[in-house]
């Protein structure tokens, strides 16, 4: 009964934490990809992606599956008292994140080519390597944050996240402005740009976009080092919290080769499910790019016609056509996986408490856990989405309208209005994922990344290949895939867990409130368009920025009104929040919550 005794945050509690940090890495994220898209624009912002997509597959090998083993572990040891466990599986994963830290960076050097060939994008070489020794220094911050996860302590991960992306940030966004302006001068200078002679301005910017994006991954390396740095300087000073009569008082732990086969062992479905994962990132984004390559070399007429007011906007060469297609639709991914990112930690969250539960048999802890998490992905994602469906192109211009990347909104939005009203599969994908983990059943989500993967890359192959669809064939492929994997993790974790969820609470109750919603936001946006001044400020349009912003506060109004009118927010979501306990004494006193 030790972990009563012991100082540690609740699921939720513990969720709330690693969301609002998620929440300000990615907006931190966005302002970071804000300036690098309008500096590179579309073409310099697809390989900067491009490269993002091997480096996943291979960050994912080298590390996913150990700190969700070590949180899992951690907690489980805890729970039962045995405090010499948890410091000794804290050394071995140390030398099992060194290994597999130093193996990733090797194996993303070796792949680097390879990669480029198959995905015809030669480019996005310089960016590969640039981005390479992150592996490594993520590798060694993981060993904390798993570590701290299982202790239910999130704020040490929640603040070196933060770093991390503040120091991306800076480091990316200056080593971008100073390659780019680097590049220029020497074109303008008659010399050659990055090698290459140049004969005009849209031949300069192909040759410079190549190293800007490598720059901006440079970036990417120095965030994780800082944060890296972070971790190390907070667990020497704060250290871990356990204290010396809990050492005491534990067990003899077991010898650390058993640990580290447990380890393995736990890790290695994680892996597997999250290696699938990412490698169908991989194989989406080389499909993507084959399949528009192809369309393009045999129907370059026809879809140049599609695009010919964005090509000429842009001074886009046939040469970086595909690439320039591929750069405006990775501009929507970066608001869908914003909300996933979010959701993703309540998953994360989940893996101490459900661990727990399960390793003591408390059977309403489990129905607990599942049902908050399931609860609460739901009422972010049903909302953030329909919202983001809704405001697409308002949002896309409110960022992206006066830098090099402006051509694109317009082939963008679509897909980002359409990924933003599936989202919600995307973002309760992953909490189920963990939840299944958390409960021994990890081969589950393996089994049906397999199946929605094959799925999603013959999608792409039917559709992307269609002329008149193209890069718009890419949605199709991941909606149909996350649709497998939510429907059977559902009816696994359902069986598993054999917990019976309040679907009324869950999704229908959020779902009515999130329509009302994306009503609200539509009506707002379009009334206040109208009626604001058309002027521009700074290159950006004062009436557009204005309305989104009023759109966005009204759909946040009418959306928790709504939700609190029809009984859609419980007790323990209300807790969760800072200063809940009032908040909820207060809404209780109404009536909106029992």
């Amino acid at each position: 009964m030790a972990q009563k005794k012991r100082k540690s945050q609740s699921l939720l509690n513990g969720a709330l934490v690693l969301s609002v940090s998620t929440l300000l890495v990615k907006i931190i994220g966005v302002i970071y990809k804000i300036p690098i898209s309008n500096m590179m624009g579309a073409v310099g912002r697809g390989y900067f992606d491009s490269a993002y997509n091997l480096y996943i597959p291979i960050y994912t090998i080298s590390m996913a599956g150990l700190p969700v083993a070590v949180s899992k572990m951690v907690s489980q040891h805890v729970a039962l008292g045995r405090y010499r466990d948890v410091r000794m599986i804290f050394r071995v994963s140390a030398r099992l994140f060194t290994f597999t830290g130093i193996l990733g960076t090797v194996l993303l050097l070796i792949f680097a080519y390879p990669y480029a060939l198959i995905a015809k994008t030669n480019e996005v070489i310089p960016a590969i390597i640039a981005i390479t020794p992150s592996i490594f220094f993520c590798c060694m911050m993981s060993i904390y944050r798993g570590y701290y996860n299982g202790l239910r302590n999130m704020n040490p991960t929640a603040i070196s996240q933060v770093v991390e992306a503040i120091g991306k940030m800076i480091f990316g966004i200056a080593a971008a402005k100073l390659t780019i302006t680097y590049g220029y001068s020497q074109f303008e200078s008659g010399a050659k740009v990055f090698g290459k002679v140049c004969a005009t301005e849209s031949e300069a910017m192909s040759a410079i976009y190549p190293y800007a994006a490598a720059a901006a991954a440079v970036g990417v390396t120095m965030g994780t080092v800082i944060g890296m740095i972070y971790m190390i300087i907070m667990h020497k000073a704060k250290g871990d919290g356990i204290t010396r009569t809990e050492i005491v008082n534990s067990p003899r732990p077991v010898n650390s080769g058993a640990i580290a086969k447990t380890l393995v062992a736990i890790a290695i479905p994680v892996v597997t499910s999250s290696i699938i994962f990412s490698l169908t990132n991989l194989i989406d984004a080389i499909t993507i790019q084959n399949r528009l390559d192809g369309v393009i070399s045999n129907n370059l007429d026809l879809i140049k016609s599609i695009y010919a007011t964005q090509i000429a906007e842009a001074h886009v060469l046939d040469a970086d056509l595909k690439d320039f297609l591929y750069g405006a639709y990775t501009l929507s991914l970066d608001f869908k996986n914003l909300i996933p990112s979010i959701t993703t930690t309540l998953g994360v969250s989940a893996i101490p408490a459900l661990s727990a539960a399960y390793a003591v048999k408390d059977k309403h802890a489990l129905k607990s856990s599942v049902e908050s998490v399931l609860r609460v992905g739901m009422i972010i994602s049903l909302a953030s989405g329909i919202g983001m469906g809704v405001l697409a192109e308002p949002i896309l211009r409110m960022f992206y309208e006066n830098g090099k990347s402006a051509p694109a909104i317009s082939i963008a939005a679509p897909i980002m209005a359409a990924y933003g009203y599936t989202i919600f599969l995307m973002a309760i994908s992953q909490p189920m994922t963990n939840m299944l983990q958390a409960v021994g059943k990890a081969n589950v989500p393996v089994k049906s990344l397999t199946v929605g993967a094959v799925v999603k890359v013959v999608a792409n192959y039917i559709f992307i290949g269609i002329p008149s669809i193209n890069i718009n064939g890419a949605v199709i492929g991941t909606v149909l895939c996350y649709l497998i994997v939510v429907i059977y993790n559902y009816i696994a974790l359902i069986k598993a867990t054999k917990v019976k969820v309040n679907l009324m609470s869950v999704v229908v109750k959020p779902l009515i409130s999130s329509v009302l919603c994306g009503v609200a936001a539509y009506c707002a946006y379009g009334i206040s368009y109208k009626i604001l001044p058309q002027r521009l400020l700074h290159g950006y349009s004062f009436a557009n920025i204005t309305a989104t912003l009023i759109a966005v506060v009204a759909a946040i109004i009418v959306y928790v009104i709504s939700m609190l009118l029809i009984g859609g927010l419980a007790k323990d979501d209300i807790i969760m929040m800072p200063k809940g306990e009032k908040i909820a004494k207060k809404l209780a006193k109404y009536g909106f919550i029992e």
